[in-house]
């Protein structure tokens, strides 16, 4: 066996990761060996930790370490808000923004018709289930606005008829945002949900 075989066995792992490809690869576990006492023996360390801790939570669907979330175990979130994602990475994203202060539930992936990914495939049963026992007043679609996003919020926004508020993000021109740079659909969204007397 090659005596450089392990370091290119690293750097084939570290490219299969998003965002990394066989440069940046190569890049980061060069870097990582030079500041081995420093990054990569903590780095190896936790993420042994987390392969042995890591699991999915029982009600939401977020990734902890035990069998509910530090989010699911805060009495203080428990305000009768639940606000729905596709994945883990978007409950994440709406947390960092640091605005929502209720309840999360993750679907696993949208409605898809060419991936045959039906209601029963995703977490939507249980966020039924959710809505009466946790007393919800308010189900807060942040769904992608894609095709199969949208397909999504209007599934489960006829599943919830009756039994709470719907309500979704609103979309269209963001902070910043110009015209010339934005694509046909989100300027198309942002004049059809304009609000009117704004100014």
């Amino acid at each position: 066996m090659s005596s450089q075989q392990d370091i290119e066995d690293l750097i084939d792992l570290m490219a299969r990761l998003p965002g990394l490809g066989p440069r940046s690869a190569r890049r980061a576990v060069l870097h990582l060996i030079k500041k081995r006492g420093r990054l990569m023996h903590p780095l190896a360390q936790a993420m042994q930790q987390v392969a042995e801790s890591a699991r999915e939570c029982l009600r939401c669907g977020n990734i902890g370490t035990g069998d509910l979330c530090d989010f699911c175990t805060d009495e203080r979130r428990a305000n009768g808000e639940i606000c729905v994602v596709e994945d883990v990475a978007d409950l994440w994203a709406m947390e960092r923004a640091g605005v929502f202060k209720g309840r999360y539930h993750v679907l696993g992936g949208t409605l898809s018709a060419l991936d045959a990914v039906g209601p029963e495939d995703l977490r939507i049963p249980a966020l039924v289930q959710r809505v009466g026992d946790e007393q919800v007043h308010e189900v807060i679609l942040a769904l992608n606005a894609t095709v199969d996003g949208q397909t999504t919020a209007h599934y489960i926004a006829d599943e919830l008829s009756g039994r709470c508020e719907v309500s979704s993000l609103a979309q269209g021109v963001p902070i910043g945002g110009e015209l010339d740079y934005l694509d046909d659909g989100t300027i198309s969204a942002a004049l059809n949900a304009r609000k009117r007397n704004a100014f």
